[in-house]
């Protein structure tokens, strides 16, 4: 049967459309430059892996791409501890104070990257912290933790409480069966809270601007070297931060799917 036209739908999709030209096509065109030969963004020359070459054979590149790698991969980790007891912890009050918790651990999320860089960069100058690597940990592992906690939340409230209750009137310690009974019903949540904050850290460029001195990560080193102007090596950077932010996206992505149609089938 032949579908009617319907202008309603003809308009989203047109709209979809064009948004996502809009969000993409600049994107496509960094990845395409990134293996072109020549240095004008005007002109497009043979096909070259030249820039990529010269990527890795950047020293500041490559420091930059290690204190970006350690401070996502020890924040993310920390972040995760944290978060997890944090949203055990949350989970274990009663319903009027988890809301209360709940809406404080969403602040951070709302509040504005700018207004917590220069709130954490005042905090560390009155304890008289040096700026640089150490802070700037720090403050990813702040940042990270009210998102690890959401991540974690939905598979808390998933969680069936009364296998718990049982393991402990079976004898079982609440460190035992905190490891054995819970930890693996909200494993996938942890997972998925571990890469996001992967993801942010690897991401964020304002916070760690105001809470490091000296020392730079992918995201200052690609602001400093825009100002000074943009050379072919960045497009070649960005298009793979890119690829790299796409896929641990996605993967999260496809977990949240998998756990949707995982609990489907269960009801």
């Amino acid at each position: 049967m032949k579908k009617k036209f319907s202008l309603r739908n003809w308009a989203s999709n047109g709209y979809l459309g064009v948004m996502l030209v809009f969000f993409y096509a600049p994107i496509v065109m960094l990845m395409a430059f990134s293996f072109s030969s020549e240095k004008s963004r005007a002109t497009w020359g043979h096909f070259t892996f030249k820039w990529y070459a010269e990527l890795f054979q950047n020293p500041e590149i490559l420091s930059a791409l290690r204190t970006t790698v350690l401070v996502a991969l020890i924040s993310a980790v920390l972040a995760t501890i944290i978060g997890t007891i944090a949203a055990i912890g949350i989970y274990g009050y009663k319903n009027s104070v988890r809301t209360v918790l709940m809406n404080l651990t969403y602040l951070p999320i709302l509040n504005p990257d700018i207004v917590t860089g220069i709130s954490l960069m005042i905090l560390f100058v009155f304890m008289k912290l040096n700026l640089g690597f150490f802070t700037m940990l720090l403050s990813h592992m702040v940042f990270n933790i009210p998102y690890v906690i959401y991540s974690v939340w939905p598979k808390l409230n998933q969680m069936d409480k009364s296998v718990y209750e049982a393991a402990m009137d079976l004898g079982a310690r609440p460190a035992y069966a905190m490891r054995k009974v819970i930890l693996p019903q909200i494993a996938p949540g942890v997972v998925t809270g571990f890469i996001l904050a992967i993801t942010l850290s690897i991401d964020d460029f304002v916070i760690s601007f105001f809470t490091s001195s000296g020392v730079q990560n992918l995201s200052i080193y690609i602001y400093s070297a825009a100002r000074r102007g943009i050379d072919p090596t960045l497009y070649a950077l960005m298009t793979l931060m890119f690829v790299v932010v796409l896929t641990l996206l996605s993967i999260v992505n496809l977990r949240s799917n998998k756990q949707q149609t995982t609990l489907d089938k269960r009801r």
